[in-house]
């Protein structure tokens, strides 16, 4: 008689045969074959440019925006992303599933995926109900699933959040979904030796690191070319944002490194900030393939319509030069 092979027992094995190298590099540099047929039979090769809902939030909240997502969702259309990152100021865990599914439905209808889901919003306001996330993944994952999503961003503030990554991941696995952590300040991501220390301890093939430089750059950190390079094979999304360090500004980041740092936000393509010319050298250098993501808050700090558009006419080349054959 044929023994029934259950979908648990399916990912355990794909799981050893993981471990003995038949699947490789099935999570790695923002990749990967997910269960779901529209998420994997679509995703175009090279670079793709994503909008975070967090442009339409402004700087001191994350739970509230100031555009529906119908208008967030044709700003992406008309300026060229190729998908939203979704956050909680437009639907989390506390939305019904019937409105999760009609949004997700109106982003399909527009062409668009989603490339991250942010579940709630103590994990950007990164406090110490952040990780409870790890906590119970599975609303989560319920979430990221509707919408056909394959990645879900965590929070982690103390080594006591590992082994729960750790179990969040292995419930995550048998979904096809995969978590990432922000290069964050205030976190056990806010310098790049202790993420890389973090993501060796966690040692699960679908967790890994939304790399951000601009933060990185406010705790003193080293965030161009040799640093991604260390990031292989963690890296599974990247964020964009820009900061001008400025000591006397009343904007404040928390760091555990260098205490309060104050900075201007500033655009993209602004001098003074990230140079990203060598992130994408980088990035490049890398043969990084996933989701470049605007996640800046331009809400109350520069025209939301204008920032996105100049965002992606400035990063577009980037993209193209990173997509070059070296």
């Amino acid at each position: 008689m044929m023994q029934k092979i259950t979908r648990r027992k399916f990912v355990s094995t794909s799981s050893r045969m993981a471990a003995t190298g038949i699947i490789v590099g099935r999570f790695a540099c923002g990749k990967s074959t997910a269960a779901r047929p529209e998420v994997a039979e679509s995703r175009p090769s090279g670079m793709k440019l994503s909008l975070s809902v967090r442009v339409a939030e402004t700087m001191s909240s994350k739970d509230k925006s100031t555009m529906s997502l119908e208008q967030l969702i044709r700003l992406a259309k008309d300026n060229g992303y190729q998908a939203l990152c979704m956050r909680a100021s437009q639907a989390g865990i506390q939305t019904p599933q019937d409105v999760v599914r009609e949004l997700s439905g109106k982003i399909r209808a527009a062409g668009l995926r989603v490339s991250m889901v942010t579940g709630d919003t103590a994990i950007p306001r990164n406090d110490q109900q952040g990780p409870e996330c790890l906590r119970n993944i599975t609303p989560y994952l319920d979430l990221a699933e509707t919408f056909g999503a394959d990645l879900i961003r965590v929070c982690m503030k103390k080594d006591q959040d590992i082994r729960w990554a750790q179990k969040a991941c292995d419930e995550a696995r048998e979904r096809d979904v995969r978590l990432a952590h922000q290069s964050h300040c205030a976190s056990l991501f806010e310098t790049v030796e202790g993420s890389l220390r973090v993501l060796k301890k966690v040692k699960r093939q679908n967790f890994g690191i939304i790399y951000e430089p601009a933060n990185w750059m406010l705790a003193g950190q080293d965030y161009d070319y040799h640093a991604i390079r260390k990031l292989e094979p963690y890296l599974f999304n990247v964020y964009v944002q820009n900061h001008h360090p400025n000591p006397e500004s009343p904007i404040k980041a928390k760091t555990w490194t260098r205490g309060e740092v104050g900075f201007d936000p500033i655009g993209l393509w602004d001098e003074g900030g990230v140079n990203f010319q060598d992130v994408f050298t980088g990035l490049q250098d890398l043969h990084y393939s996933g989701y470049v993501t605007v996640h800046q808050a331009f809400a109350n700090v520069m025209p939301i319509q204008e920032a996105v558009s100049r965002s992606g006419v400035y990063l577009k080349p980037l993209l193209e030069m990173a997509a070059r054959p070296q």
